[in-house]
């Protein structure tokens, strides 16, 4: 069996560019929500003439559409990712943009039929109002306010539940940008840890869980944490995730 020392060394020198989560085979779970997001795009990619995947991150998602609009666009912000975005998503004739999250897209007024993205850092909405043509949609998969709040708290001990990711909030957003929300649907998912090296990377990959996390610093919460696992089983949390559909009415 993997001492400590060993799985928190496995877990910081895994690679963290792209959101190809296959390093978790074994070593972690979290359900899927059950609107099949990657189904969802696939469909409406297909039957659009133009779109755009924002935050694509390596653009794995998008990469498994099974038939690809004839202008199809990517924007990643970290130039690691950006990277592999273009190599993923070379089969399909996308175009990958290098875009900071926050900023403007760089892309003319009524460009696209369809904008997609899953887990956004942020959501400019106003810039997805102006992107999409009159009668266009937006589809995206969003991270919901507590997920894997269990996790955060293992490692930085209580913290409050924020509520920057409300759903009820990005409905307002949305229709405050001139968009009509046409589907909104929650899920909450259980999530499973079984070793402290995948708890090391998971915290590496994604960013927002423990907000300046090295192994040095928590050290000693993930030894408790290796302790707790060796002990009881899998470490427990969940993550929060929620469908919303957003649409530019047609005479707009």
């Amino acid at each position: 069996m993997a001492t400590f020392e060993e799985l928190v060394d496995e877990g910081a020198a895994a690679p963290v560019e792209g959101w190809d989560f296959s390093w978790f085979a074994g070593r972690a779970t979290e359900q899927r929500p059950p609107w099949g997001y990657a189904r969802l795009i696939g469909e409406r990619m297909a039957a659009a003439g133009s779109g755009l995947d924002v935050q694509t991150g390596g653009g794995e998602v998008l990469a498994t559409i099974p038939t690809p609009p004839p202008r199809l666009a990517a924007t990643e912000s970290w130039p690691p990712n950006v990277a592999v975005a273009r190599r993923n998503l070379a089969p399909l004739g996308a175009t990958v943009y290098e875009v900071a999250d926050d900023a403007d897209l760089p892309f003319a007024a009524g460009e696209f039929d369809l904008v997609v993205s899953r887990h956004p850092t942020l959501t400019r909405w106003d810039e997805i109002a102006r992107v999409l043509r009159p009668g266009g949609a937006y589809l995206s998969q969003q991270i919901g306010d507590g997920t894997n709040h269990e996790l955060t708290e293992a490692m930085m001990g209580p913290v409050p539940v924020g509520t920057a990711r409300d759903p009820v909030r990005a409905v307002a957003a949305a229709e405050a940008a001139g968009l009509t929300v046409v589907d909104l649907r929650e899920a909450t998912l259980r999530v499973e840890f079984f070793d402290v090296g995948a708890v090391v990377h998971f915290l590496r990959k994604v960013l927002w869980t423990v907000p300046g996390f090295t192994v040095e610093a928590y050290r000693e919460r993930l030894r408790a944490l290796h302790d707790r696992i060796q002990a009881e089983g899998p470490f427990v949390s969940h993550s929060r995730r929620f469908l919303i559909e957003a649409a530019k009415p047609a005479g707009s």
